[in-house]
């Protein structure tokens, strides 16, 4: 009998993150990629289950010497380097209220940024970036979300679970939620 597959988890409003240091709400459907395939200790991966849409949350080293809205821009072009982006192109970077985070009290600025990244298709990006000097940590948070395939949409097995949307994405953010701080070692 074969293993059974990975489950689509539901709404979660308290999704433990990193062995449970962090807690995020999830949107509908998402996949952890870790049940799939390796995935590096610093992050936490999860694909739709019927887009190719993902949600990456990455806890990165501090890049001081990079400040304000460089510092969104850096970690940008940064994962498109690494993604081997034949191009990247920023759209937006926007300051993220720290009220409207559950980090607020460990966040020093936060920022939003879209843009677009030329990997295999062009791909739009939203990325946030939460600083927690405090931890000497970059927390960065991406959402891909690749053109939709037009063939995914025609079987009514596809309807009851919608793409995820900004809103999806904004509920990540501002809920992500620090439970134990000793994830970032000896302070």
């Amino acid at each position: 009998m074969p293993a059974p597959g990975p489950k689509p988890m539901e709404p979660a409003r308290d999704y433990p993150l990193f062995g449970g240091a962090f807690s995020a709400a999830l949107p509908p459907g998402a996949l952890d990629v870790s049940d799939l395939r390796p995935v590096p200790d610093n992050q936490e991966v999860f694909c739709h289950r019927v887009t190719d849409q993902s949600l990456i949350v990455e806890l990165l080293e501090l890049q001081a010497h990079v400040q304000g809205e460089e510092a969104a821009r850096y970690h940008f072009e940064d994962v498109g380097g690494v993604q081997g982006a034949r191009s990247v192109q920023v759209d937006s970077v926007q300051p993220l209220l720290l009220e409207n985070l559950a980090l607020r009290s460990c966040c020093q600025e936060a920022w939003v940024l879209s843009g677009k990244q030329q990997v295999a298709k062009d791909v739009t990006v939203h990325q946030a970036l939460l600083r927690l000097p405090q931890y000497q940590t970059d927390l960065l948070l991406t959402f891909n979300d690749p053109p939709p395939d037009h063939r995914l949409s025609l079987g009514p097995e596809n309807l009851s679970l919608p793409p995820w949307s900004l809103g999806d994405f904004k509920q990540l953010v501002t809920g992500l939620t620090l439970h134990d701080p000793n994830i970032f070692g000896p302070q």
